[in-house]
């Protein structure tokens, strides 16, 4: 496990802000980056980055943490791989757009057609467009990165651990089955030739990492020299890329007007950190939904800068949409526009609860928990095991007869129930979420609406998975507080 760190206060921003007439915080000097690299890996632990605790050497990473701001409360939109990835390039629940899950190979579909990406809108606005790494938003002609808003794309279409897994130059396949130890390295070279060809163009840069997704690799480079295994390999060769890329944005004289963002789509699977926090991938607890995030820009983000402003990878498209000047996507979105934050305001941005999916009962459809502001209300959860997941886990989910209310900023490994406590927040946050399931399309809606009639037993004692309904009575030495109806 992580140690423990102290989260310092969020130091003033370097210039002074002003309220601008679309209502985002900008810096007056009226900064904009001319380019920007999103980065995100696949089942990165919030504890696996040196900088957020661990062991694990990431030395360009803390560096790039050290010289931009660090988040510790940022939430992916889904705790597994295609959901989370439609939330981030969509800046929407995966849930209005088809994906509740991650798609297997030759999947009937994909992001639906009509929702428009973060690409869609940097190439509408001029940007040259390139993704690299893993997509896994559906591997059919129509659903890949080139008819999705990327001028081109160098990767492969879903996770590691399927197959075959082909390697793919915009829409022809270069490998039918390529060597996973090599798609970092490769990944790094398509990035900086790209870097190199650019010709003063601004850009958007999507660089999806397939590792440390288990089975985790690293090229013979790296190894065992992490001395935390495959694992700990995998996250290595990672933090040497993004100093290559650093390294090349420096020459190029890119780096100052560049940002760089660096997350995880998740939590991590059955190796990896999910630092102080419960639960692990696929699961619907912190250690699920809370992933390492880090912001540079020199030009207008302070450095050495962290900042536990509660923030999604929803957040991420609204935000970049504000602070890039791009035209806003035509769906309405879930996330909200972040920008003060990713520039280093102290101050939250009101936003709605944010949802807490399952992907894994009722075909991914049903809702556990909700957060808003500090507090985490769980009013579901699986059966079996709930500390990760697994194949041999009974997947079925029940309501809670007795909700469980978490102040995770206090509370982040979601110890101590306090809903008797906060009735009021009780009330307010399922208010929320029945507001905001109105909104779903109508399968999500039906679901949660079966979900509420399932009730677990009144008995179940919180933090507990839910025990089936019975009529048993206790045995007789048996002694528990009398349930609330």
């Amino acid at each position: 496990m992580a140690a423990t760190i102290a989260v310092p206060t969020v130091p003033a921003a370097a210039e002074p802000y002003d309220q601008t007439s679309n209502g985002a915080i900008l810096p007056l000097t009226g900064k904009r980056p001319k380019n920007v690299i999103l980065m995100i890996c696949d089942d990165l632990g919030y504890g696996d980055m040196g900088c957020y605790g661990s062991s694990l050497r990431t030395p360009n990473l803390d560096a790039m943490a050290s010289g931009g701001c660090r988040f510790t409360h940022f939430n992916a939109g889904h705790p597994i791989c295609s959901a989370s990835r439609a939330a981030l390039l969509t800046g929407r629940y995966g849930h209005r757009s088809g994906v509740r899950g991650a798609f297997g190979p030759h999947a009937k579909s994909g992001l639906a057609l009509e929702e428009s990406t973060l690409a869609n809108l940097f190439r509408h606005q001029g940007y040259a467009t390139k993704a690299i790494g893993k997509w896994h938003l559906g591997d059919a002609p129509e659903y890949l990165p080139t008819k999705r808003g990327f001028d081109s794309y160098y990767g492969v279409p879903y996770s590691v651990d399927m197959k075959p897994l082909p390697l793919i130059r915009d829409t022809q396949n270069l490998e039918e089955t390529t060597d996973r130890e090599l798609l970092t390295p490769r990944y790094t070279q398509e990035a900086l030739d790209f870097l190199s060809g650019l010709h003063d163009k601004p850009f958007f840069l999507y660089l999806a990492y397939s590792y440390p997704h288990d089975p985790a690799r690293a090229s013979s480079r790296f190894h065992g020299k992490s001395g935390f295994g495959d694992f700990g390999d995998a996250v290595q060769e990672i933090d040497w890329s993004v100093g290559e890329i650093t390294r090349s944005l420096r020459d190029k004289n890119l780096l100052n007007d560049t940002l760089m963002i660096f997350t995880s789509d998740h939590g991590p699977w059955y190796q990896g950190n999910p630092g102080n926090l419960r639960g692990r991938k696929s699961t619907t607890f912190e250690g699920g939904f809370r992933v390492p995030m880090i912001a540079r820009w020199p030009a207008a983000i302070s450095a050495g800068q962290v900042s536990s402003a509660w923030m999604s990878n929803l957040d991420i498209l609204p935000t970049l949409t504000s602070l890039c000047h791009l035209d806003p996507s035509p769906n309405p979105l879930d996330g909200v526009d972040m920008t003060a934050n990713l520039l280093g305001s102290p101050q939250e941005t009101p936003r709605k609860a944010i949802l807490y999916f399952t992907p894994s009962s009722a075909q991914g459809m049903d809702l556990h928990c909700a957060r808003k502001g500090d507090w985490k209300l769980r009013f579901a959860q699986l059966t079996g095991e709930i500390y990760i997941n697994d194949y041999t886990t009974v997947h079925k989910s029940f309501w809670l007869p007795q909700h469980e209310l978490y102040n995770v900023k206090a509370d982040p490994a979601e110890s101590y129930d306090v809903a008797k406590l906060h009735p009021e927040i009780v009330k307010d946050i399922l208010d929320d979420v029945d507001a905001q399931m109105k909104t779903m399309p109508a399968p999500v809606m039906q679901a949660f609406a079966e979900l509420r009639q399932n009730v677990g037993r009144a008995r179940t004692p919180p933090g507990a998975a839910p025990r089936l309904p019975s009529s048993d009575p206790l045995p007789d030495w048996a002694y528990q507080p009398t349930a609330e109806p």
